[in-house]
């Protein structure tokens, strides 16, 4: 490096101190801010960066569980628009029907999906209800048992009495 351009380069990044942090410019505009310790081995975390962090880990979290949705049917778009309209925590039922998803087979989810979006139903609980009776198995209809007069049982009946309502 030149002699000029090194001192042009220690100009511009002073270190300004500010109580308990060091801040370093180049030009007019801050460059970075780190807290002081004079402790050896010791992690000092700028509060600001580790709240970017974690809110930019959250949307990622949140944009891979809406493009798993997404791919579970062509529908689900359509679903995902009316479940946002209509429920204020349309994120819960949007991960209820993913996880959904991991217990049954994904055409069977698709299909919930698609029926509940045709019958107008936007929730999780519905799709778990779909899901859970057409995973149920009946009992297999026995076969059919008509009774003929000659199957009845030969009772005879004496007439009723009807003389005690006559009797005013």
């Amino acid at each position: 490096m030149k002699p000029n351009t090194q001192k042009k380069t220690e100009k511009l990044l002073k270190p300004l101190s500010i109580f308990s942090r060091q801040a370093h410019y180049a030009g007019e505009g801050l460059v970075t801010e780190h807290v002081r310790s004079y402790e050896r081995h010791l992690d000092i975390e700028h509060p600001d960066h580790v709240a970017v962090l974690v809110h930019e880990r959250h949307q990622a979290r949140q944009q891979h569980l809406l493009l798993r949705f997404l791919a579970l049917s062509p529908q689900a778009g359509a679903y995902h628009g009316q479940l946002a309209e209509r429920r204020l925590n349309s994120r819960h039922h949007v991960q209820k029907i993913v996880a959904l998803s991991e217990i049954y087979p994904a055409q069977l989810v698709a299909r919930a999906l698609e029926d509940a979006h045709q019958l107008g139903a936007y929730s999780c609980e519905y799709i778990a209800n779909l899901l859970e009776q057409r995973g149920r198995c009946l009992p297999e209809a026995g076969a059919l048992h008509l009774t003929r007069q000659s199957d009845l049982l030969e009772l005879e009946l004496p007439p009723p009495d009807l003389s005690i309502y006559q009797s005013t």
